[in-house]
């Protein structure tokens, strides 16, 4: 599995702006490629004054910060939270993404993916980490496949600690989990006494990986069901509980119609979202007849609970 390089360009004279925000969302370092003061820096740092044909042919007026992103992480979740960063810094930008190919990542990465606690009651385990002491927690099995969950982002430990407080309180509950990912919310619903649940997610490759995490942690339908569609267009009936972990603009479009695939004393819990889109997400709230039961944040992102107002 590959790491991820995020290329950001944006104009010289914001580069170190923009590498400032950028050390937020990178798991694995950062650069900063700028060529505006190339002649003063070579003879400053490397004291030469001979500088390479193709270096000087460099576009001076731009630089690109290069932000390094694990395989146990969401490039997405990375690009989402940059860009609203830049665009709250008023920092006029582009951004790419391609892969860091390492012929030796497929089998090296999992060292960086450890068994971790979450909460009060999980413990969440790679399948291949049989070493390990659950400390009266219950495991959550995990097979990540590309990226699509692991339970280290801040958004996802937000959203799993909101489930665990919610079911704490509604016993045999449903579940509803949009744009699943992994499975990572919908399963550990499960383990920690939902009644069933369902997940859906437009990727197909999420899909497949949801209900493999769910058949190695013992879940199958009728109990769990995966579906392959965008955000709720697939989903029928109402669910105790709904999950979504994404991002600001996706949470605001299901609060238009999320009360209808909610049960009268239902919760609706929205995690993803950048601090900065939060008086956005609050009015979606408010203008769709939701009102905020509980707030938490960590690193820059926000988890809502939400019921229907009476």
């Amino acid at each position: 599995m590959d790491w991820t390089e995020i290329l950001i360009e944006v104009a010289a004279r914001y580069a170190e702006a923009a590498g400032d925000i950028a050390q937020m969302a990178s798991s694995g370092g950062i650069y900063v490629e700028d060529y505006s003061n190339l002649e003063q820096e070579a003879l400053e740092i490397a004291r030469i004054d001979l500088i390479d044909e193709e270096l000087l042919k460099k576009d001076r007026t731009k630089a690109v910060i290069h932000v390094y992103i694990s395989p146990e992480e969401n490039p997405a979740e990375a690009v989402s939270f940059l860009s609203e960063r830049y665009t709250a810094a008023g920092i006029t930008h582009t951004v790419s993404t391609r892969i860091c190919r390492n012929e030796d990542w497929e089998n090296n990465w999992k060292q960086y993916f450890k068994p971790l606690p979450i909460g009060e009651r999980l413990l969440i385990r790679p399948l291949w980490v049989d070493d390990y002491d659950a400390g009266g927690r219950i495991v959550l099995n995990m097979e990540p496949g590309v990226s699509f969950g692991t339970g280290t982002h801040e958004t996802t430990r937000l959203c799993l600690e909101a489930i665990e407080r919610q079911l704490g309180g509604k016993g045999q509950a449903s579940f509803l989990d949009i744009g699943c990912g992994s499975g990572i919310l919908s399963v550990a619903a499960l383990l920690l006494g939902a009644e069933r649940a369902v997940a859906v997610d437009i990727d197909s490759l999420a899909v497949k990986i949801a209900r493999e995490n769910g058949t190695a942690n013992g879940f199958s339908e009728p109990r769990y069901t995966v579906l392959n569609g965008n955000l709720t267009d697939r989903v029928t009936g109402r669910f105790d509980i709904v999950a979504a972990n994404i991002v600001a603009d996706a949470i605001v479009a299901l609060s238009k119609d999320i009360k209808s695939f909610l049960k009268p004393s239902g919760v609706f819990i929205a995690s993803g979202i950048i601090d900065l889109r939060e008086n956005d997400v609050l009015a979606a709230f408010s203008e769709n007849g939701l009102e905020v039961s509980e707030r938490r944040g960590q690193g820059g992102w926000l988890c809502f609970v939400t019921k229907q107002k009476e």
